[in-house]
């Protein structure tokens, strides 16, 4: 791992905001795409001077310039993507940052060495040698920053800082547009439909749910496995697949549960988005998980690939109001205590200012 390099801008920021540019090569949709620009929008409503450069989006791009913050668009291709690396350079020499922040690994690639403090936030358990012209990692659970340093970062060089969720709410989607009946009790999941986050093991646990319907929002490679899964399993007439949602609210406000099935989740915004919209969860006991949700106290854990576990704690919250509603309580207030946006946003400017001394 490479040494801290001296914070030779630090002198221009004392008294003033430091300016941060926020690199981030995502895809079209997914938890960490929303996240980056929430983030950016939280740091904009705190009075720090940002620019950013990511993939063509236009409405999370457009977001973002209408608040303000000026965005460059870049490809972040792979082999001979000599353009991308231009644009970075402009943006820098034209932006001149105290602070790169890059999400994740493609962006991080790109970032050239230079008069910044350049920190990579990581939101899953990634090659670490990809980090190597990085001076501080930025991880959003306990276990990733035990992660780096277990993997010979410097423990004084990594840091915790969680994420946060949109509060706002709206009204519930309504049912009969998805062919779903006003007393059924309702499912919802959202996330990338992709292996880990083990959507089949939901639909298979639908099977020991007659009465239930699921609605599932996301879109990914197992898509069509799913819905074979869903005709094999005989669930297929009570399952919705309702595509990438880049706004969940009303999803969450028509639904009576949020599972979070996940074999393998660094983290799981959906459990802090369903703690935000007043659901009760029921989770598998992955990572992530296992960190946000005190089993009885503001959710419930399952272990991990398990259908029949699983239906049980969706059909036990179904039939028990009163867990039902402890359960929201408890992750409102887990909420409230731990993963406000005030309290993060906090943290980030704490940690500017800490690694520019």
């Amino acid at each position: 791992m490479t040494g801290p390099r001296p914070a030779q801008s630090s002198s221009a920021v004392a008294g003033q905001a430091p300016r941060v540019l926020q690199v981030m090569a995502g895809a079209k949709s997914g938890g960490a795409e929303l996240y980056f620009a929430r983030l950016c929008l939280a740091l904009h409503g705190a009075g720090l001077p940002q620019s950013v450069v990511t993939r063509p989006h236009a409405p999370r791009i457009g977001e973002l310039r209408a608040a303000g913050i000026p965005v460059a668009e870049a490809r972040f291709g792979r082999l001979f993507d000599f353009t991308t690396s231009r644009i970075l350079k402009d943006v820098i020499g034209q932006f001149r940052p105290h602070i790169v922040l890059s999400f994740m690994t493609r962006a991080t690639q790109f970032v050239p060495r230079g008069d910044f403090v350049h920190i990579a936030r990581l939101g899953g358990y990634y090659d670490l040698r990809n980090y190597r012209n990085c001076d501080h990692l930025v991880g959003n659970t306990p276990d990733l920053v035990d992660y780096f340093v277990r993997n010979g970062w410097p423990k004084d060089r990594a840091y915790f800082i969680p994420n946060f969720v949109d509060l706002k709410s709206a009204p519930p989607a309504a049912r009969a547009r998805f062919d779903t009946p006003e007393d059924a009790p309702l499912v919802f999941a959202l996330g990338r439909l992709h292996r880990n986050k083990a959507f089949d093991i939901l639909i298979a646990a639908l099977a020991d749910m007659p009465a239930a319907y699921l609605w599932l929002a996301g879109d990914g490679p197992e898509r069509a496995a799913l819905e074979q899964t869903a005709k094999d399993t005989g669930t297929g007439p009570r399952v919705r697949f309702l595509g990438w949602q880049d706004d969940p609210a009303p999803f969450f406000a028509a639904a009576d549960v949020v599972a979070v099935p996940s074999r393998h989740e660094p983290l799981g915004n959906v459990i802090l988005e369903a703690w935000a919209q007043g659901l009760p969860v029921v989770a598998a006991a992955s990572q992530g998980p296992r960190y946000l949700v005190r089993d009885g106290v503001n959710g419930l854990l399952v272990p991990l690939e398990d259908a029949g576990k699983l239906a049980a704690a969706i059909t036990r919250v179904f039939s028990d109001r009163a867990l039902a509603a402890r359960l929201v309580e408890g992750g409102r207030m887990t909420l409230e205590d731990q993963f406000s946006e005030s309290s993060v946003i906090r943290r980030y400017l704490d940690l500017f200012a800490r690694v520019l001394r």
